[in-house]
């Protein structure tokens, strides 16, 4: 368990990953602490969600839904991969955990079960992080490569500060006891990937490889071809024997036109 980042940290560790950053006016004081008299942290674990909706910044950074008051998350992120700084302090996003699930993420378990009421529930926003991505989350609406990329650095920025492996990373459905879906849908790509179906494994996996390298790596996009050597200048000895197979040629050749 650790302590909640400051603002200007949680900057300065997006930008260093190599995060495109946006504040949203207000973020820094915006939080849930004050109104549910809960507070947020210790933290251990970074929760992902999709927005199901588009046009999603405003909901999740201030305005909330019916029934649930902004912020909705710590970082919203965009289809072109801009991250929005929206609370610095508690927000409504993870309602309530699973105890058996949130204690594999806690204790980085390289399997995380199913979430079970039965285990004992906890409040998720006292004690994680939360990424709303933008998506429908009806299963066909495409995360593009450059949000995807993002959430994967986002991530890796958070596990890379705490010294926590990607086995801190989950997503809503993997913690939730109310039968959350989130996220789900198709990614366009990622490195020398081409689509593939969103899992909280496969994140995991990308979050893993990139923290094996600096903050500053960028995974390769495509398989580098391997070019054509360009061909080599011919010897002095090879160019004599060329000339002198061109003089015997044009010998034959005039000797061919001479009257007989």
């Amino acid at each position: 368990m650790a302590t909640p980042l400051t603002p200007d940290k949680l900057i300065s560790i997006l930008r260093a990953e190599g995060v495109r950053i946006a504040e949203f006016p207000g973020w820094r004081t915006r939080e849930r602490d004050d109104e549910t008299g809960k507070t947020f942290g210790p933290v251990h674990m970074v929760l992902n969600h999709h927005t199901a909706g588009s046009n999603s910044l405003a909901t999740v950074a201030k305005n909330g839904v019916s029934g649930l008051p902004g912020p909705l998350a710590h970082i919203h992120l965009a289809k072109n991969g801009l991250a929005t700084l929206c609370s610095a302090g508690r927000a409504n996003h993870a309602g309530l955990m699973a105890r058996n699930a949130y204690d594999s993420f806690l204790n980085e378990k390289s399997t995380h079960p199913a979430p079970s009421k039965a285990s004992g529930t906890l409040d998720g926003n006292d004690l994680s992080y939360g990424i709303e991505t933008e998506n429908l989350g009806n299963g066909t609406d495409v995360y593009p490569r450059a949000q995807y990329d993002a959430w994967v650095r986002i991530n890796a920025a958070l596990c890379r500060h705490y010294d926590w492996s990607a086995e801190s990373c989950g997503d809503h459905k993997e913690t939730s006891v109310e039968a959350k879906i989130d996220p789900k849908g198709p990614v366009e790509g990622y490195g020398t990937r081409a689509r593939f179906n969103y899992s909280g494994k496969q994140m995991r996996a990308d979050i893993a490889e990139r923290l094996k390298h600096p903050a500053s790596w960028t995974p390769p996009s495509k398989s580098t071809p391997v070019p054509t050597p360009a061909p080599s200048k011919p010897t002095t000895e090879q160019r004599l024997s060329a000339l002198e197979k061109t003089a015997t040629d044009q010998g034959k050749r005039i000797a061919a036109l001479e009257p007989k």
